[in-house]
């Protein structure tokens, strides 16, 4: 393989489109002769449906149909589906009522659909749903996932006795409980990871059709994973073959897990297509989206370290409820059960770890994956913990962290976690070094002189990257020379049309110009698993190499003809096979005219091993301690993720995931009514997403120890930065914190929030 363009940070190719506006969105789509789409929903968290009068709505003028759950039931259309069963090993089993795209009898959170209006255009189907009459009789609601398994709390599914779903444990619960009964040191924290919005800039939207000749549906959305919700959507919810519904995705702007999913908006646009024979689009708007697609986190952790007497961490234990929302989602189980498991004890050398987790129904919104899936919340356990015992120990806490990071690879996790490659201790001493920790005292005295409160955090991550376990690509060659690669991931902005091409352009010895990438389109790419879990170059890549390799396989012995050459003499260069010691040559493009389709290669990367990527991040954090007004002074990271393809794109990827890291640990919070159970921030005026004023310029420092896991040597970056990013964060408030003698504060650390801790601390 050529490496001439491998680990170079190339412009990507997509931004023309970006930044001339020619790439198209699924809002900017219009179909001839659609129907527009707007969906009633409940104002209630908990009620029961008495009765619904569409009438008047269906009357209206430019209406083409309302609908309601009766209308479905005709049809037999089945409740969306949740596939955590089939994946997640819980101690009992997971009780999964039925969420219907249209709600049946009973509503269980603000948002809830409850009818869907079709119209010639947006304003005649906003119009309409004014018209829909609803009697609702109001039932007690739940918010908090802790209250909700109390005993006395408002049952929201009788299936679902105390509104438990699930129970899941992993570990070996004998050993931690004696590693405890025999520790020096036993710190005890309760932690809360909050309710976070996915938020990404364009709310979901898309358009569902019906092609009566052959008999298929077709969706178009602002999607993550087409090839998965066509799956779901074809096996569960219509009961038809995959060939006989169609998924695909133009340009995303962002998803970070939320659009991965099936949502009861996607069933409706189809079976309305179907039933009317006319297109019909649905574009949520900002408030809409908060109430209706996944949200993320909301774990509260009664958690446990043990230390012997000179600071080595013996065992670590975390009991935990998980915010599972009214219904669940696609993947919600999964993702405080098997994902969290993989990142327990982060990058440290525990002999013993044990989590229990009990994922508890409320009357919210549903809860999914977002950037990170169960890391995050692992991660910020441990380093969190790692902060309590520096207090109660007296320990520095980067003493206690390089005492117990793990420094020998490979290293088995005692979850079972197989860690090929790594130099955790080195990112962690690189960290230290560049956080300048000599000088701060004094830095921390020059600030409280006016009025401030200064605080260094020095955190680390551990990441399993990969997602689903396989993957697949094709390339395929075109009469004009050109080259396709069609891969089943999909890039929401992340830049694969350019990595994957810098790729094929080293195996091949084409210029980039030549590939054309394929991607989100069902009819197009035979199979994929989308993005999610930080797994395209490890696992679409390595597919592709695969696919590469094939392709000049079979490219061999047609040139040897075409050169009348043994294939042993052959060499491959610069995009040419060269008979050795001589002139002759012909290139690949000429071998592929020759070849006529046969040199196009399909392969696929199966059960695959996670990759590992690890960093140690700092933060210096001001806060005015009168006012509890917080600035970020300062935010570095070191960071391993193998080797890059592009890092000037890696370091694209670690931007955003450490933005919405910090914005989790300082501004965003999904907030819930507790006695109503109403959303209190459903918009945003309401709910604070980092702007860039908010942020320094990041320094990013990058250490690159190749896995051993793939190919190509790179580990998953997509997901790192909001892994690594709150712990870091809170790390630093509570040192800002720490004269006033506060060792414990919440996320996130607003400025009410730290106001009010410096005013109790205060007297």
């Amino acid at each position: 393989m050529n490496d001439a363009l491998l680990g170079q940070s190339i412009q990507r190719r997509e931004d023309h489109g970006f930044l001339t506006g020619a790439a198209k969105y699924t809002a900017d789509i219009n179909l001839d002769g659609q129907l527009h789409a707007a969906v009633l929903r409940s104002p209630y968290a908990h009620a029961l449906i008495v009765a619904i009068d569409t009438s008047a709505a269906a009357a209206l003028p430019g209406v083409a149909g309302v609908y309601t759950s009766a209308d479905l039931a005709t049809d037999d259309i089945d409740p969306l589906p949740c596939a955590a069963p089939a994946v997640v090993a819980t101690v009992e089993p997971i009780i999964v009522p039925p969420r219907h795209a249209l709600a049946v009898g009973c509503v269980r959170h603000v948002g809830d659909p409850v009818a869907f209006v079709v119209a010639e255009s947006h304003e005649a189907a906003l119009d309409a749903l004014e018209l829909i009459e609803v009697d609702y009789e109001g039932l007690p609601a739940v918010v908090d996932s802790r209250e909700a398994l109390a005993p006395g709390a408002p049952e929201i599914w009788g299936e679902a006795p105390g509104n438990l779903s699930y129970v899941f444990e992993k570990g070996d619960r004998t050993a931690v409980d004696a590693a405890f009964a025999g520790a020096a040191h036993v710190v005890e924290l309760d932690i809360v990871n909050n309710r976070v919005s996915p938020a990404p800039t364009e709310p979901r939207a898309a358009i569902g059709s019906y092609d009566g000749a052959t008999d298929t549906l077709n969706l178009l959305l602002t999607g993550q994973g087409v090839h998965g919700i066509r799956g779901q959507l074809a096996s569960a919810v219509f009961k038809v073959a995959e060939d006989k519904l169609n998924v695909a995705a133009p340009f995303v702007g962002g998803g970070f897990g939320l659009k991965n999913f099936v949502y009861p908006e996607y069933v409706m646009l189809l079976w309305a297509a179907r039933r009317l024979g006319r297109s019909v689009k649905w574009v949520a708007d900002r408030s809409e989206d908060f109430l209706s697609s996944t949200q993320g986190r909301d774990i509260h952790a009664s958690a446990r370290l043990a230390l012997d007497t000179d600071g080595r961490f013996l065992a670590l234990s975390a009991a935990t409820t998980a915010n599972m929302g009214a219904y669940l989602s696609s993947f919600g189980p999964g993702v405080s059960t098997n994902a969290a498991s993989t990142a327990m004890g982060g990058v440290y050398d525990i002999p013993d770890v044990f989590l229990e987790v009990h994922g508890a129904f409320t009357n919210t919104v549903p809860v999914d994956a977002y950037r990170g899936a169960g890391k995050p919340e692992s991660n910020y356990i441990i380093e969190r913990l790692i902060e309590a015992a520096a207090v109660q120990t007296g320990i520095d806490g980067v003493r206690l962290r390089l005492l117990n990071v793990i420094d020998s690879y490979p290293y088995t996790s005692s979850l079972g976690i197989e860690i090929d490659t790594g130099d955790f201790k080195g990112n962690l001493k690189e960290a230290v070094r560049l956080a300048d920790r000599t000088s701060f005292e004094a830095r921390r005295a020059a600030a409280a002189e006016q009025g401030k409160l200064l605080g260094l955090g020095i955190a680390c991550f551990l990441e399993t990257a990969r997602g689903a376990p396989s993957e697949g690509a094709e390339v395929k060659f075109l009469d004009d020379g050109s080259v396709e690669l069609r891969l089943g991931t999909e890039s929401n902005g992340q830049g694969h049309e350019t990595a994957y091409s810098q790729i094929a352009a080293d195996h091949f010895g084409l210029p980039l110009d030549s590939f054309r990438y394929i991607q989100a389109d069902t009819t197009l790419v035979r199979a994929g698993n989308g993005h999610g879990g930080a797994r395209s170059m490890h696992m679409g890549g390595s597919a592709l190499v695969a696919a590469l390799e094939a392709a000049l396989t079979k490219a061999r012995p047609i040139a040897a003809q075409m050169l009348q050459a043994d294939e042993a003499v052959l060499e491959f260069t610069d995009g040419e096979f060269c008979v050795a010691d001589s002139s002759r040559s012909v290139s690949l493009s000429e071998v592929a005219r020759q070849a006529k389709g046969s040199l196009d290669s399909y392969e696929r990367r199966e059960d695959a091993p996670f990759t590992l990527p690890s960093g140690s991040h700092v933060a210096e954090v001001e806060i005015d301690r009168d006012t509890g007004a917080i600035r970020l002074a300062r935010y570095l990271m070191v960071d391993d993720y193998g080797s890059m393809i592009n890092p000037r794109l890696t370091e694209g990827q670690v931007h955003g995931g450490v933005t919405q890291g910090i914005g989790q640990a300082m501004w965003e919070e999904v907030a819930y009514d507790p006695d109503t159970a109403q959303l209190l921030s459903g918009s945003l005026m309401d709910y604070t997403v980092p702007r860039a004023s908010h942020l320094p310029s990041f320094e990013v420092h990058f250490r690159q120890t190749p896995t051993l896991n793939n190919p190509l040597g790179v580990k998953g970056s997509g997901q790192a930065g909001c892994i690594g990013a709150p712990q870091t964060i809170m790390s630093a408030v509570l040192d800002a914190l720490k004269p006033l003698g506060i060792t414990n504060i919440d996320m996130p650390a607003t400025q009410e929030r730290l106001w009010q801790a410096i005013s109790n601390a205060s007297g």
